[in-house]
């Protein structure tokens, strides 16, 4: 199959998120683990898994996203990953990102989730791509929507900028200029003053900058530039996958991986970068209201 391609929007200035439908904050105690999730809305269950940049969260990443799916008719559920957000920040030395897993799972568990669409994006959707392709899939998954996972993850110059931060202003801009096109999300001071103060609560910077430390015994190797080992084939859910055709973060051509889905939509937003349920939220909202019927 070919991925549909939707052309390039009008550049926009960040809006307002909506506040028409009610939006709440809550904690659950998963396991001794204080773990803080959004929920809005009534239907049938939508998970909303975030993106892992500093400063990443279920708030910032799904601002713009939850009341449009909880208006169409779906529960909204976006919880904090283990380590960002105001979930506890922990940090699993031994398992790694298999324990952010394990908790996801855990709370989907807590919260008697026992079928529900999985919407992700960038970290969240290349989870969602790594559990649903294996035969122990520990997440109650009904359907996927993808945004900007997958694929080949390059190691590249715009990879490097959101790696190196040091939690000042200048450095958030490089992190918004890597996965943003239109310069009025990197450009807006109160935003970028947003982002940096969710980079900076206590152990925020500490639980995202564990994940690149090496012991001095473990041979040198980052997680990126590595070979996409993802079994898509495998993946026996109906799924839709959205790519940004101008993502820095990534090479052209490399949402081809997801057209190895035997269920799958790919569509390409022209012109749009790597987190473009932001910048381009109303066809991103569009695209998945209507593939979730």
């Amino acid at each position: 199959m070919t991925a549909e391609r939707l052309r390039e929007s009008t550049p926009m200035t960040p809006p307002a998120p909506s506040k028409e439908i009610p939006v709440y904050s809550r904690f659950l105690n998963v396991g001794g683990i204080r773990t803080h999730y959004l929920d809005s809305g009534d239907g049938p269950t939508v998970i909303l898994l975030h993106s892992g940049e500093f400063g990443g969260s279920a708030e910032l990443c799904w601002e713009y996203n939850i009341a449009p799916l909880a208006a169409a008719g779906h529960r909204v559920i976006a919880p904090d990953w283990l380590g960002f957000g105001r979930t506890d920040k922990l940090r699993d030395f031994v398992s790694g990102s298999d324990r952010m897993v394990r908790h996801m799972a855990a709370f989907l568990e807590t919260m008697a989730i026992e079928e529900a669409d999985f919407v992700g994006t960038s970290m969240g959707a290349t989870t969602l791509l790594r559990e649903s392709s294996s035969a122990r899939c520990r997440f109650p998954i009904r359907r996927l929507v993808l945004a900007s996972g997958g694929g080949f993850v390059p190691d590249n110059p715009e990879r490097r900028k959101i790696l190196d931060y040091d939690g000042t202003p200048e450095a958030m801009e490089a992190i918004l200029r890597a996965n943003f096109t239109d310069p009025a999300w990197y450009s807006d001071r109160e935003y970028i003053e947003r982002r940096v103060a969710a980079s900076v609560e206590p152990g925020a910077w500490e639980a995202v900058a564990a994940a690149r430390f090496k012991s001095p015994a473990t041979p040198p190797r980052t997680q990126f530039g590595q070979p996409d080992t993802i079994a898509y084939e495998s993946i026996p859910f109906p799924t839709l996958a959205v790519a940004g055709g101008a993502d820095q973060l990534r090479e052209p051509g490399y949402h081809s991986a997801l057209e190895r889905i035997p269920d799958s939509k790919v569509v390409v937003l022209d012109g749009a970068g790597h987190l473009f349920n932001i910048e381009r939220a109303d066809e991103f909202n569009a695209l998945t209201i209507d593939f979730l019927g």
